[in-house]
């Protein structure tokens, strides 16, 4: 869910930091000293007349990979590398000699400067992602990875680097009407779209406890959200709509599975051995949240087996809409056929690990993920029947 925003530290310590070039990669660390070895090489293997940069690039090079101690440390070491040339040159006049080891020394302390502004740049940069990281924890928490018999993980994957939030939700509720689970995107990005992530999960907690159906549920997230766009004067009304998909494993039924889609890409049920992958299309299509009133009711599917073993995954459209360098689109169906997981979580890594490498870490939109598994049956309850000469129940 989160990005690595940095390697190394931050705060000063012994350690150097080295940042990606975009195109290139993470330089190697100890470039400033080899900045450093070149020049000192050039200079004794050529005319004192020719002058070459490498002293005074090897500072600047150390402001952005290294912390400030050795940043001054390579300033002071390659002002006194350029004095000890000029004197052991012995050919330029003193004010030559003089104009190399301050241009030297002067950059140096360019660097240092640099390396400050970087510094509490990247400082103010972690205390905006800290808060960040509360607010996305407040608007959207982890939801237990276990509750009864049932498994799950998220994962919330941002295209942008070092964003946390956005316009994809997930969720998940305990209810006295059994375990229900939500995945949305909101149309749009930006502030506007973490208020719609906002009103339909506040919404969605609520009407989960105290709606016995689950379409009902999703009828409470319509109201909402229509609501709050009327309270806002219907400006982008169009805008503001939500694609999600409610599941529900019922209370007492723990082998079954209700599906209600409002217009979001359909669930996928992963068999326990592997080799099928069912996408759990609804009977009827209906709109996304928001537009239910142009064209009210559907979305609903008929109750679905719930097998020992088996995986639900829901997701967002990041998911399906990842593209590879030829433009076609990834397809988690044929991607997961014949491969097995042994928990939610290993399957949720090996998506974001595929999909990376599918698109060559050119995804463009974010992706929200909720895995749920439904407890295997123990090898040996499977081969001992029961009493009445019936294996445990599916």
């Amino acid at each position: 869910m989160y990005g690595d925003a940095r390697h190394g530290t931050l705060d000063g310590g012994s350690r150097a930091r080295v940042r990606a070039i975009p195109g290139i990669g993470r330089p190697p660390w100890l470039l400033p000293l080899a900045l450093i070895a070149l020049g000192v090489i050039f200079d004794l293997l050529t005319p004192a007349s020719l002058l070459v940069g490498s002293l005074a690039a090897a500072p600047m090079a150390a402001a952005a990979l290294w912390t400030g101690r050795g940043t001054v440390l390579t300033g002071a070491l390659s002002t006194v590398s350029a004095f000890s040339l000029v004197v052991w040159a012995n050919v330029l006049t003193v004010v030559e000699g003089v104009v190399r080891v301050v241009a030297v020394f002067t950059v140096s302390l360019l660097a240092v400067a640099v390396h400050h502004a970087l510094h509490h740049s990247e400082l103010r940069l972690a205390s905006v992602r800290r808060v960040a990281e509360a607010v996305q924890l407040a608007v959207l928490p982890v939801p237990p990875s276990r509750i009864g018999d049932l498994t799950l993980a998220v994962r919330y994957e941002a295209a942008q680097v070092n964003a946390l939030i956005g316009g994809d939700m997930y969720g998940v509720q305990q209810t006295p009407h059994g375990v229900r689970m939500l995945v949305g995107d909101v149309r749009g990005k930006g502030l506007d779209a973490v208020a719609a992530v906002t009103v339909v999960f506040g919404a969605f907690r609520e009407a989960a406890e105290t709606e016995p159906d689950l379409g009902a549920v999703a009828d409470r997230l319509e109201h909402a959200l229509v609501r709050e766009m009327e309270q806002r004067g219907g400006a982008g009304r169009v805008e503001g709509f939500v694609t999600a998909v409610l599941a529900e494993v019922p209370a007492g039924a723990p082998g079954t599975l209700r599906i209600v889609n409002r217009g979001h890409p359909p669930p996928l049920l992963l068999s326990a051995d592997g080799s099928s992958v069912r996408v759990l299309e609804p009977d009827s299509y209906a709109l996304p949240l928001g537009l239910g009133e142009l064209a009210g009711g559907g979305g609903h599917a008929d109750p679905v087996p719930f097998p020992p073993g088996a995986l639900l995954l829901l997701y967002t459209d990041g998911l399906t809409e990842a593209r590879n360098t030829e433009g076609a689109f990834y397809d988690p169906v044929a991607r997961l056929r014949g491969r097995r997981f042994a928990e939610p979580g290993l399957l949720l890594d090996a998506l974001v690990a595929d999909i990376d490498a599918y698109t060559a870490g050119g995804t463009d939109d974010d992706m929200a993920m909720l895995a749920v598994m439904r407890d295997p049956v123990p090898p040996a309850a499977a081969r001992s029947p029961s009493v009445s000469g019936t294996h445990p129940s599916a």
